[in-house]
């Protein structure tokens, strides 16, 4: 493992950045003591004021644990990190991971069942002419990317609806993830935010009150993108062995 010297600009970012590359390649194993800081600080050309800062943060990521005595373990990230992690995940040494999008695509449609139903059991007075207001934009949008960030909106009305902080935060965090890669994701996406009919299906369950029905149009709606990503994989699969 080789430590590269820090650019002073970007001392602290850049530290912690590149401790945490380091965790999530594996190249810092679960279970493996970090050098004293000291040591670290000489390896990376900053001082250990900057090194504890950086190791303050990775404890507070989940990332790694300090133990009385000072010494600093790696943690295993998959037990012990956070939502935040989820981004760094998704893109690693410049490539997306397959596996992290296939995760986010089922726990989006996990997710998603569950706002659903909660939103048809107790949607709040005025979320009928929002939301119809909202399906009326996204059969009006014709550009892929358009269409992705008007089902978001839908969506984000789901959530107000469903009235739960826990979901209204995993949604939160998926949606920092999603939004910055709608135009990489376009192809991926626009069979499901182009199906307007079951777009205004769900929203119909939904306003209905229907909380069985609502879960259903949600799991057939979202499980499009699902099978789209599954199609691509075993398409690029043969490429790749």
């Amino acid at each position: 493992m080789a430590f590269k010297r820090i650019d002073r600009r970007t001392v602290p970012d850049t530290v912690f950045e590149q401790l945490v590359g380091e965790v999530l390649d594996g190249e810092l194993a679960p279970g493996a003591a970090l050098p004293a800081e000291r040591q670290l600080a000489e390896a990376l050309g900053v001082s250990r004021p900057t090194v504890r800062e950086a190791l303050q943060r990775l404890a507070h990521s989940g990332l790694v644990e300090v133990r009385q005595g000072g010494s600093t373990m790696v943690q295993d990230f998959r037990r012990t990190a956070g939502m935040d992690m989820l981004p760094r995940l998704l893109v690693r040494k410049g490539e997306i991971d397959h596996d992290v999008i296939r995760s986010i695509l089922e726990t989006r449609r996990a997710l998603g069942r569950e706002v659903a139903a909660l939103a048809a059991e107790r949607a709040a007075d005025g979320l009928a002419d929002v939301l119809m207001q909202s399906l009326e934009a996204l059969e009006s949008e014709r550009d892929p990317v358009g269409q992705q960030l008007r089902a978001i909106a839908f969506w984000d009305l789901l959530v107000d609806g469903a009235d739960s902080i826990v979901y209204r935060l995993l949604y939160n965090d998926l949606r920092a993830v999603y939004e910055p890669a709608v135009a990489a994701l376009a192809g991926l996406m626009a069979p499901e935010v182009g199906d307007i009919d079951r777009y205004r299906a769900l929203g119909d369950a939904v306003l209905d009150g229907d909380v069985q029905a609502s879960r259903s149009a949600a799991d057939q709606l979202l499980a499009i993108s699902a099978a789209q990503f599954d199609a691509f994989r075993q398409q690029v699969a043969p490429a790749q062995a």
